[in-house]
């Protein structure tokens, strides 16, 4: 899968992620300080799933109307070590039926939330 880390994703979960073969772009190597509707815009011209930490991409989606990426997932939780991101993310890549694709994913520990991306 394609995948944006916005900035405040571990890049031991990136690495982690990119060894089992995701495509993914980290926001802290290429451009550190991005604003969030340039992560925004850059996900949906590169049809990228972004990986944040930052509850505010709702709000930006969904109210202020930014760009529309292919998909979110937001970890609403602190992570205890910096790859405990990709191995919550690795459980929902096995659940069946479960896409991430045009969807807004708050990830929880036990437990999964999923919105249609407008």
């Amino acid at each position: 899968m394609r995948f944006l880390a916005n900035e405040n994703f571990p890049l031991v979960s990136v690495r982690r992620l990119r060894d089992v073969g995701h495509d993914v772009a980290a926001i802290v190597e290429d451009s550190p300080g991005a604003k969030d509707r340039d992560v925004l815009r850059r996900a949906a011209e590169e049809h990228r799933i972004i990986l944040t930490f930052d509850r505010d991409y709702g709000d930006l989606i969904y109210r202020l109307r930014f760009p529309v990426p292919t998909g979110v997932v937001y970890f609403r939780f602190d992570p205890v070590t910096p790859e405990e991101p990709a191995e919550h993310l690795h459980k929902l890549l096995v659940i069946d039926g479960l896409s991430l694709e045009r969807k807004f994913t708050v990830v929880e520990r036990g437990r999964v939330r999923q919105r249609l991306l407008p």
